[in-house]
């Protein structure tokens, strides 16, 4: 899955978006720089508009100019896009999440996302089950197929219906709004090949979320999912209904290990789990593509939205921007010691007692609630250390 690469030419697509997204790409970018001088790396980092931003400057959520960026680049590091103030006033089809983030998903073929979800001990108060439901922590790795299912799948539009109905002289008017969720045995392939790799690297057990007693696309998928864990006889594999793997999250997250969903079951539970560690601003992500038959090419972005509410007023938490940079670092370029540096850096700030405002609490000894740019600064002066 890593692409080893050459200390110098690592080039990356900086898209910070709408929202947060350009305070906490700022504070990413400042931690890269004092990776880069830590580790006599050389990054070419070139920075681009994208969502609304994109909008703005040139009329289109994602640029020609831009998308011609991240061709050139080995990897895109990611904010975020969508303001909703303003997002009803375009066409649904021209809005930044489905004419940029969906459009680039499908772009590159970005079918793998990875999402880690780990609850650090000194944030064990924001997790919003109680000590005992916690267990032995939460430490889960959900692994979702990005570029199938219900989000892509065709056809998808809204009509007016015209039916007649027995007995009645004027024909009964609706709109129906159509979408189709579609997949096949080869994208649920690849996407267990990943998720059974990924469970090799950590404790050996994953868990495939479908809906088999319903869909015929979880009929499918189970039945896939069973062949490929043929091929890994080390990891035990067991099979969830979404429903219930959605009630055990809460009730014992511990159980779980590696979690892998269709795309629409991965989207929610990967929120659900989100949520277990105490803010979606401590998680990062990883969309990844294969280039030359290895999954090298990504895009990485924090689990959470633009957050209009708190933009511009140094209130976001900047470390799942953070933390996607260190994965970056990890899955495209092979940097494992740089993103190590990175994660150990952010566990030394955490442990040092700073919190933004999503993990603070007032009851907690020896933390005090700083800014988005003093956490940033925090991360890199830890980095520098």
């Amino acid at each position: 899955m890593i692409l080893n690469m050459s200390r110098t030419g690592l080039k990356i697509a900086a898209l910070a978006g709408d929202g947060i997204g350009p305070e906490v790409m700022r504070e990413a970018l400042k931690v890269l720089r004092a990776v880069e001088k830590q580790f006599d790396l050389r990054l070419e980092v070139t920075e681009a508009p994208v969502g609304w931003a994109g909008i703005d400057a040139a009329g289109q959520a994602l640029p020609p100019a831009t998308l011609e960026l991240c061709r050139r680049s080995a990897a895109i590091l990611f904010g975020s896009v969508g303001l909703p103030q303003r997002d009803p006033s375009l066409p649904k089809e021209q809005r930044p999440e489905r004419a940029a983030l969906l459009r680039l998903r499908k772009e590159f073929n970005l079918f793998a996302n990875l999402r880690p979800v780990k609850l650090l001990p000194e944030l064990a108060h924001t997790c919003p089950l109680r000590p005992e439901r916690q267990g032995a922590g939460v430490d889960i790795l959900v692994v979702r197929e990005l570029t199938a299912g219900l989000y892509f799948g065709q056809p998808k539009t809204t009509e007016t219906v015209e039916e007649q109905v027995p007995g009645q002289a004027e024909p009964l008017r609706y709109r129906r709004a159509v979408d189709t969720m579609a997949t096949n045995s080869l994208e649920i392939e690849r996407i267990a090949h990943v998720a059974f790799q990924a469970a090799r690297q950590r404790r050996r057990k994953l868990t495939s979320i479908d809906k088999a007693n319903v869909l015929e696309n979880g009929v499918l998928w189970r039945e896939v999912v069973t062949e490929v864990g043929r091929q890994y006889p080390d990891v035990a594999l067991e099979h969830m209904f979404v429903d219930n793997g959605a009630m055990q999250l809460l009730l014992r997250p511990d159980q779980f290990d590696v979690l892998l969903c269709e795309n629409t079951f991965g989207d929610i539970l990967s929120d659900e789990a989100a949520a277990l560690a105490g803010s979606l601003g401590m998680l990062p992500s990883a969309s990844l593509g294969r280039t030359d038959g290895a999954l090298t090419f990504g895009l990485y972005e924090p689990a959470g939205g633009t957050a209009p509410d708190i933009a511009g007023k140094n209130l976001a938490n900047p470390i799942a921007q953070i933390l996607s940079a260190a994965l970056m670092l990890r899955l495209s370029f092979g940097l494992e010691a740089a993103a190590a540096a990175i994660e150990r850096a952010v566990r030394e700030v955490i442990v040092a007692g700073y919190r933004t405002g999503d993990v603070f609490s007032a009851a907690q000894a020896g933390t005090r609630k700083v800014g988005t740019a003093e956490i940033g600064d925090a991360i890199a002066a830890a980095i520098r250390a």
